[in-house]
């Protein structure tokens, strides 16, 4: 029996932290149970050392000292006082009414508004109860779908965990030992092309069922000129302007900095066009210019300050000037700010917004010191070289890792969420990717697109858990868990194309993360004989005695 368990520690290991997920035990508890309970176990077996366990100190000190870590309190922060700043509703009532006209506008009005407080906030939960607040209502209202609209929230709100500054792509980072930089920049496109898929499931909709998505009634378009025009021909003409501008200052800037990023370029050159945009809508309502509508007022004044969070936070940390933490921070104050100018904030908004801060901190760290006790023994009895084996060893090479992974990970996302699954699976299949020679980047890109699936996956995802908790009756749980199925199939797709056209994930230029060390020693300067002093090591094997190794400085002025 003793030799079945030392020859077979590491699948009993792993199959037991399993039951004890699936059992509901709390997960800090049951990394750091289980990896205690094996630890012991293997030191009575006379597998593992007494001495293994003092490692324990100085991976959850060096947990506490992880200053990537920082970046989810400050994105949480943020995001939790935008949520109640005003700016959500804002933004949905006047996107609304500038798509109101179309078919499915609302719908397009809530994609739209959720990837940009997936752009500002990085928080499902208060992206779905926002929009489920105030966008669910009014689908109704109007004829909407119950599960096309139920559908679209959801959806919508789990944008957060792909479009930067998600913090999944953060503790993805942290635990593929990446930049987090670099995986935002390679999430950028993947987030705004689900977020096109979304769209154009709605169109689709519109085309076959247009009876399932209506336009808003003339009387709910309240953003009209007084002639009844809508005041769309003047918005356009000032994105045309500030489009010429951004052209105008990138052409500038890239003849005087020629060696500038492209992504540099564009950032830079969009934030002039946005500014340029801004001005020019201040100086209409301050000077009664009346060059504006109503409708191009109200899109710059409630499109900007979000648009400026988006570039304080990721504009930032795209170009360099600051890392994901120092943006995190910026955020945040950028938030109150925001939330300052709208004149919602207060005391209490504080206190709420730093106690929900605190618990998921909390809550990350917890998770994050049970895994690290449980890799630590699981490490140990060589559970790494296990699961390296049993993922290389399967049929189809790089390809067939890649599906069955993606194929756990969409698995255990009915059970598990994406703080579980980053901390316990990730570190596992990591090495194993790299060792098969993917990009850990892109691996991590794919894996947070498949890991956005756990909070749509009925019966278990939290977003339909949190849509639930502010819909109205007459939408039951049923509407909510068909109306999500699609954008499901849509997140299945979109992993598909990440594997089929992996360049969708690209980033010209990675950062280093391996530490190059440089040891320069200053040997003494030659004596009056002319000799310089040898440096010399000497190990155990060359010493006769059997003594420690030894550094000598000698020379032969000291041999005379």
């Amino acid at each position: 029996m003793e030799q079945f368990l030392i020859a077979n520690m590491a699948p009993i290991m792993f199959g037991t932290l399993v039951m004890f997920l699936l059992s509901g035990f709390p997960v800090a508890f049951a990394l750091a149970a289980n990896g205690l309970f094996f630890g012991l176990m293997g030191i009575e077996l006379g597998l593992l050392k007494p001495e293994l366990m003092q490692a324990l100190p100085n991976r959850i000190f060096g947990i506490m000292a992880n200053d990537t870590l920082l970046a989810i309190p400050f994105f949480t922060f943020m995001g939790l006082i935008l949520e109640r700043s005003g700016m959500a509703e804002d933004l949905l009532d006047t996107i609304g009414q500038l798509f109101g006209p179309v078919r499915g506008g609302v719908a397009y009005a809530v994609i739209f508004v959720g990837a940009l407080l997936a752009a500002t906030t990085g928080v499902v939960a208060a992206s779905v109860i926002s929009m489920g607040l105030i966008s669910l209502p009014v689908m109704l209202r109007y004829g909407y779908d119950k599960k096309l609209a139920s559908g679209v929230i959801a959806a919508s709100g789990t944008l957060a965990q792909i479009i930067p500054p998600s913090l999944v792509l953060i503790v993805m980072a942290d635990q593929l030992g990446r930049s987090v930089g670099d995986m935002y920049k390679a999430a950028f496109v993947p987030g705004l092309l689900l977020t096109a898929m979304y769209a154009g499931y709605v169109l689709a909709v519109s085309i076959f069922k247009p009876h399932a998505v209506p336009a808003l009634p003339a009387e709910a378009r309240n953003l009209r000129e007084p002639n009844g025009k809508s005041g769309i021909v003047s918005l356009i003409a000032l994105i045309g302007v500030a489009v010429a501008a951004s052209f105008a200052f990138a052409a500038y800037f890239g003849s005087t900095h020629p060696k500038a990023a492209s992504d540099e370029v564009g950032i830079y050159s969009g934030a002039v066009g946005i500014i340029g945009a801004f001005v020019l809508a201040l100086l209409n309502r301050r000077l009664k210019l009346g060059l504006l509508s109503r409708m191009a007022e109200k899109v710059v004044f409630v499109l900007i300050p979000p648009l400026a969070l988006i570039f304080l936070v990721l504009g930032t940390i795209f170009v360099g000037i600051a890392t994901p933490t120092e943006g995190g921070g910026m955020g945040a104050f950028g938030a109150l700010v925001l939330a300052m100018m709208n004149r919602r904030l207060s005391w209490s908004l504080m206190k709420q917004a730093m106690d929900s801060t605190t618990r998921l901190s909390c809550f990350v760290v917890f998770i994050l010191i049970g895994s690290s006790v449980f890799g630590l023994v699981f490490r140990a009895v060589n559970g790494d070289l296990w699961v390296e084996h049993l993922l290389t060893s399967l049929p189809g090479g790089t390809t067939g890792f890649l599906i069955v992974v993606n194929l756990l990970f969409f698995g255990l996302a009915f059970f598990l969420d994406f703080f579980e699954l980053a901390f316990i699976l990730v570190p596992l299949v990591g090495p194993v990717a790299d060792k098969l020679g993917i990009d850990l980047i892109w691996f991590g890109v794919l894996l947070g697109v498949n890991m956005q699936t756990s909070f749509m996956h009925p019966p278990f995802g939290f977003a339909l858990f949190y849509l639930r908790s502010v819909a109205p009756k007459e939408v039951t749980t049923k509407d909510i868990y068909w109306g999500a199925v699609p954008f499901v199939l849509i997140q299945v797709i979109m992993v598909s194309l990440i594997i089929i056209f992996p360049d969708v994930v690209s980033i010209a230029e990675k950062t280093d993360m391996k530490e190059q060390i440089e040891l320069k020693i200053d040997a003494p300067a030659p004596d009056q004989g002319g000799e310089t002093p040898q440096l010399n090591f000497s190990n155990e094997g060359d010493n006769k005695d059997g003594g420690a190794p030894q550094l000598n400085f000698s020379s032969d002025a000291d041999k005379k």
